[in-house]
């Protein structure tokens, strides 16, 4: 699981700066997870997201995003409440999930969402 910064989200996500229309720029569909340390829902997830990293490998990326260090980021999603999951299909927009999801949900969205 990666990282992400402005530049890593700009290359792996999407570049805002190029492109005001939503274009994803990644090779798979992935998940996002904005999350902040202090914040007990976000610990929650972090063991279901590793779960998820290895079932679908190759698959999905996986990527989190500390909303304390990246608050463009987290404001440019209008991430209001943590954890907020985003799941970003190769094509289409983005679709939001607020709060700890229990794993089921998670494989619920990738299929309905990013592997359909």
């Amino acid at each position: 699981m990666e990282h992400l910064t402005l530049e890593t989200f700009k290359e792996k996500v999407f570049d805002w700066e190029a492109s005001k229309e939503w274009k994803f720029a990644g090779d798979k569909p992935c998940i996002i997870d904005f999350y902040a340390d202090w914040c007990g829902p976000c610990k929650m997830v972090a063991p279901v997201l590793e779960e998820l990293a290895a079932d679908y490998e190759g698959k999905i990326d996986i990527y989190k995003i500390d909303t304390e260090d990246q608050q463009q980021l987290a404001s440019m999603f209008e991430v209001r409440s943590i954890p907020t999951i985003l799941f970003v299909p190769m094509e289409g927009q983005p679709q939001a999930a607020m709060g700890a999801l229990p794993k089921q949900s998670f494989e619920q969205a990738i299929a309905d969402i990013l592997l359909k």
